[in-house]
């Protein structure tokens, strides 16, 4: 990958329907090798998929709950189970194994607070859990899907 690519993916992650000309014109390439670049890059998995970024308030999901799990339970059918039943909730929009004091970590998209407990209810009886710590983000000061790409 070399400053071009980096450039390239860098405009395609603030606007993805940008015409291949623009791009092309932007990194200074004609619109055949740039298209060219942008196909290698989808190839090699750089560039996973293209999608709409949506806004949380305007489809009323604009309350964020990070919610801290642990759990006593530290073998792959636990986890395996786990993991289906979350990625069955469309509320969870990211879920991350930790290191540290907390196992897992959920970024949860809802209306309101009684919209977060109905996903807390249903999430509870679906496994085990030693402890669920909820925190509700007051305010969104950054938020991207916008990665760096100077370390590629």
């Amino acid at each position: 990958m070399d400053a071009i690519d980096r450039k390239i993916l860098s405009i395609l992650q603030q606007d993805a329907s940008k015409p291949i000309s623009e791009i092309a014109d932007a990194v200074g390439l004609s619109t055949t090798p740039c298209w060219r670049r942008i196909q290698n890059l989808e190839a090699d998995g750089v560039i996973q998929k293209r999608v709409a970024l949506l806004d949380p308030d305007k489809l009323n999901v604009g309350t964020t709950v990070f919610v801290s799990i642990k759990t006593s339970q530290h073998n792959p059918d636990w986890l395996e189970k786990f993991a289906k039943a979350v990625a069955d909730f469309p509320e969870v929009v990211e879920f991350f194994r930790m290191s540290g004091e907390t196992d897992y970590l959920l970024r949860i998209a809802v209306p309101d607070i009684a919209a977060y407990d109905d996903v807390y209810k249903r999430l509870i009886s679906i496994v085990d859990l030693s402890d669920a710590t909820s925190s509700f983000a007051m305010e969104r000061i950054k938020c991207t899907t916008a990665l760096p790409v100077d370390y590629a």
